[in-house]
């Protein structure tokens, strides 16, 4: 069968399958069956056993609930409260004053947690009251929340990138070290759309309450400490070669469970709570990418990957255009799929032709991330879209469309990377010239 039809009939598949209402793990291992038994004339039954118990055995994919278990202590922990009381005095000079606390806060909070709806649900729980209370536009509070809360997926440490680093085979440490720099510079234009509109809409901004020498600005930023704790455990014990992303997330496990212990609300409701949490996301994610590896088996025997790489090679696109197509390609996706699935699902296929494109596939892994976050603020189904209605009470649509600058912005920075490598690649080699 011609693979662009082969194509087209698996993607048909697929969508019915999970039409039907079936978990999405469940639905790639189906996909994968029927490939394997209608297109090919190996055993589909030996093959899955095999290749699930492959999957699931990586050791590279522990730091994978670690990292999980660590966000959900945190997310039951004071760190929201404390990080809104260290940042507020510092914000309230800049125009737009307290909006800056949900993108500082979300920046921060991510370097700590690898989920961008925990990074968005933490931040939003202490930041939305207290927000409306001060007498902020609605639309700036859910917007600006929205948009920072993705950068739970680029700042590190990033379960997207533990995901795309086990399919693709690269390093996750140097994953995480090259999500530094473009993270910064997503949250400075995010920052920067706050201060401009502000300045636009002076008087929609409520006049600062807030009136702190500066000695007593710092003495606030006390509680910032807790935070900045953890992400020199964590990011720096990996950036200086103490650990790999694997035992920094064990260190950083036992970090937040010191952290929540000093500040009081360790107990045992709230440890049982969070290992629940950590293990059912997990489980989903671990079932997600078992079911993937045998779709991507089962599209290795079907020679599909080979036939579309070579369909793309015969477009003659320039590493440029290859760029902007896969973009719209994975925001179409995110549209229908959350962004561990579409990594997963798409490796098998995109892989083999960005490496003939002669893409470093670490610049393009966060290239992924930065797609993927786009697909947390578009519906149907946007994840920091459902956390937000659960939150604000407002309906999907109005959140996603307060949120649209910053995935404009987002675009753009697609767009600087890809003019400017350098921001995604340097970090990385200068890790590399450590070791």
């Amino acid at each position: 069968m011609d693979g662009l039809l082969l194509t087209g009939f698996l993607i048909i598949c697929l969508f019915v399958i999970l039409g039907a209402g079936m978990w999405i793990g469940l639905a790639l291992l189906g996909v994968g069956w029927i490939a394997m038994e209608l297109f090919t004339s190996r055993p589909a039954g030996d093959a899955m056993v095999t290749t699930i118990w492959g999957a699931s055995s990586s050791w590279t994919l522990t730091a994978l609930p670690m990292f999980i278990w660590m966000g959900e202590i945190l997310f039951r922990s004071k760190l929201s409260e404390d990080m809104f009381q260290g940042l507020a005095p510092w914000m309230s000079r800049l125009p737009g004053r307290l909006l800056h606390t949900n993108v500082v806060g979300c920046t921060i909070f991510a370097a700590v947690s690898g989920s961008s709806a925990a990074t968005c649900a933490t931040i939003g729980k202490m930041s939305i009251p207290e927000l409306r209370r001060r007498g902020y536009p609605e639309e700036m509070i859910v917007g600006s929340l929205a948009g920072s809360g993705t950068l739970g997926l680029l700042i590190p440490p990033s379960l997207i990138m533990i995901v795309y680093g086990v399919a693709a085979e690269v390093s996750i440490a140097q994953l995480f070290i090259a999500g530094v720099l473009p993270g910064l510079m997503l949250a400075s234009l995010f920052m920067g759309y706050v201060v401009v509109w502000s300045l636009f809409n002076r008087d929609r901004i409520p006049a600062s309450d807030i009136a702190m020498s500066f000695g007593e600005k710092i003495y606030a930023s006390r509680h910032l400490l807790p935070a900045v704790f953890l992400i020199v455990v964590v990011l720096g014990s990996i950036y200086a070669g103490l650990a790999t992303a694997t035992e920094a997330a064990g260190v950083g496990v036992a970090g937040a469970l010191a952290l929540t212990a000093v500040q009081g609300t360790l107990d045992r409701k709230v440890f049982i709570e969070s290992l629940l949490g950590a293990t059912r996301l997990s489980c989903m994610i671990a079932f997600i990418l078992a079911g993937a590896a045998f779709l991507t088996l089962a599209m290795g025997f079907t020679g599909l990957p080979r036939s579309l790489a070579e369909y793309i090679d015969s477009l003659q696109l320039s590493p440029a255009m290859l760029i902007a197509a896969l973009m719209v390609f994975y925001i179409i996706l995110g549209c229908f799929l959350d962004g561990i699935s579409m990594v997963v699902l798409t490796m098998a296929v995109v892989l083999p032709t960005i490496e003939r494109a002669g893409l470093d596939l670490i610049w393009f892994g966060i290239f992924v991330v930065v797609v993927v976050e786009m697909a947390q603020i578009t519906p149907p189904v946007g994840f920091n879209l459902f956390v937000l209605q659960g939150m604000t009470g407002h309906q999907i649509t109005y959140i996603a469309r307060v949120a649209l600058p910053y995935f404009l912005l987002m675009v753009v920075a697609v767009a600087l990377i890809t003019l400017f490598p350098e921001i995604v690649t340097y970090l990385p080699r200068q890790m590399m010239g450590k070791t």
